[in-house]
C-alpha cells in the first residue's frame, strides 16, 4: 500500500507542506488552527504524527530549574531518574536552566533543544520552577513531570504529573520527636517565602499547636548557611527561652552550629539542633539529627511518570508523595523539664531509627 506523503496530507488539510513538517516535529511556531487541521487530516488518513516524531528518539531531558547544579539535594534526584531511564532503554540529557517567574507562559526562553521535538520525548523538571514553565510546556504539548515541593507561586497540582517528598509530615515527626524529648521552647529557622521551607514550617506549626505550644519563626530570607547563622545570632540576642531549633535544611543547621559555637554554647547540652534533608548531617560535629528525604526515589518516580505518559498520553495526571524518615543522631538529647543546664546525659532508647 502506498504511503501517504506530507504533500498529500498538506493538500487535504489546506496547509503548506512545511507546516505539516513543523506539526510532525512538534514545533511551537504553528498557528493553532493549522495544527488542528493538520492533525485532523492525519487522523482521517490513519497517520500517527506523534509516532513518526518519536520513533527514533530515546532522550528524556532533565531540566534543573533555577538552582545550583551542586545543590546536594537536587544532585541526588538526577541519578534516580537516570537509572530508571536506563533500565527502560532511554537516555537522560541534563540541562541547567534559569528563567524569571514573571514572564508570561507564551514568552519564556526554553532550552533550544526543546524546539527539536524529534530529539526530546519528554521533560523531567527538577530544581525550582514556577507556573509559567509548567504552562509553557503544556501549551507546547511537551510531556513532563515536576518536583512538586519546589514549585513557586500559584499552581494547580492536580493538573500535572508531580512527585513530592513528604516534608510536611517529616517536619511534623521531627517536632514530635523533640517534644517527646522534653523540649517546649522550639524555634523554626527557614525562609517561609520559599515553598519547601513553607511546607516544613507547616508541619512544625501543626505539631507545636497540637501540643499547645507556641510556634516561633524568624524573618530572614535566604536558603543557605548564612540564613542559619544570622537567624541564630538574632534569636540569641533576644534572650528568650530556647532549648531546641528545627532548621529547614542541613545547610541552615550548619549556620546555626557556627552561631552557637561563636556564642560558646554547646550542642546538644545547651541547645539541641535538628536539620532537614540529610544531605550533610552525618558529616557535622556533632552529627546532626535530621529528616531523611529519599532523593533518588523522587528522581525514579519522576522518570516513571514521564515514560508512563509516553506509553499512554490520554491518562489523567498523577501525583505521588514519597515518605520521609527521622534520623536521630548526636545533636539532640532528652531534656526533662526539671533538668538544669549541664553536661549531656546519655540519650535513652528511642523507637525512631538511629544512625551513627
Amino acid at each position: 500500500m502506498k504511503k501517504t506523503s506530507f504533500k498529500e496530507l498538506a493538500k487535504i488539510a489546506k496547509v503548506s507542506t512545511a507546516t505539516v513538517s513543523r506539526i510532525a516535529r512538534g514545533q511551537a511556531n504553528v498557528d493553532p488552527d493549522m495544527r488542528t487541521r493538520g492533525r485532523k487530516a492525519a487522523a482521517e488518513l490513519g497517520i500517527d504524527l506523534e509516532q513518526q516524531r518519536h520513533e527514533k528518539s530515546s532522550i528524556i531531558a532533565f531540566i534543573l530549574g533555577n538552582r545550583n547544579i551542586l545543590h546536594s539535594f537536587q544532585a541526588r534526584i538526577l541519578p534516580g531518574a537516570e537509572n530508571y531511564c536506563s533500565s527502560q532503554h532511554k537516555e537522560i540529557l541534563f540541562l541547567s536552566h534559569r528563567y524569571p517567574s514573571t514572564v508570561p507562559a507564551r514568552d519564556p526562553h526554553l532550552p533550544q533543544i526543546l524546539n527539536q521535538r524529534a530529539l526530546v520525548r519528554a521533560v523531567i523538571l527538577g530544581g525550582t520552577n514556577s507556573s509559567n514553565m509548567l504552562e509553557a510546556l503544556r501549551e507546547r504539548e511537551i510531556p513532563f513531570a515536576v518536583l512538586g515541593n519546589n514549585v513557586v507561586g500559584p499552581w494547580t497540582p492536580g493538573e500535572y504529573d508531580a512527585v513530592y517528598s513528604d516534608d510536611i509530615q517529616g517536619a511534623y515527626d521531627l517536632t514530635f520527636h523533640l517534644i517527646e524529648e522534653g523540649h517546649r521552647d522550639i524555634c523554626f529557622i527557614g525562609d517561609t517565602d520559599l515553598p519547601w521551607f513553607a511546607r516544613c514550617a507547616q508541619g512544625y506549626r501543626d505539631r507545636m499547636n497540637g501540643a499547645g505550644l507556641k510556634p516561633r519563626f524568624t524573618e530572614f530570607h535566604s536558603d543557605d548557611r548564612k540564613l542559619g547563622y544570622l537567624a541564630m545570632r538574632l534569636i540569641l540576642s533576644q534572650r528568650e527561652p530556647l532549648t531546641a531549633v528545627v532548621a529547614g535544611s542541613d545547610q541552615i543547621a550548619g549556620g546555626v552550629y557556627e552561631a552557637l559555637n561563636q556564642a560558646g554554647l554547646r550542642i546538644p547540652d545547651d541547645i539541641c539542633v535538628a536539620g532537614f534533608n540529610d544531605s550533610e548531617g552525618s558529616l557535622m560535629d556533632p552529627k546532626l539529627t535530621t529528616v531523611r528525604e529519599f532523593s533518588e526515589e523522587l528522581g525514579k518516580h519522576l522518570a516513571e511518570f514521564v515514560l508512563r505518559w509516553i506509553q499512554d498520553p490520554g491518562r489523567k495526571p498523577q501525583q505521588l508523595t514519597i515518605p520521609t524518615r527521622v534520623v536521630v543522631r548526636e545533636s539532640t538529647r532528652m531534656r526533662p523539664a526539671a533538668e538544669p543546664a549541664g553536661p549531656a546525659r546519655r540519650r535513652p532508647e528511642t523507637a525512631l531509627p538511629s544512625e551513627i
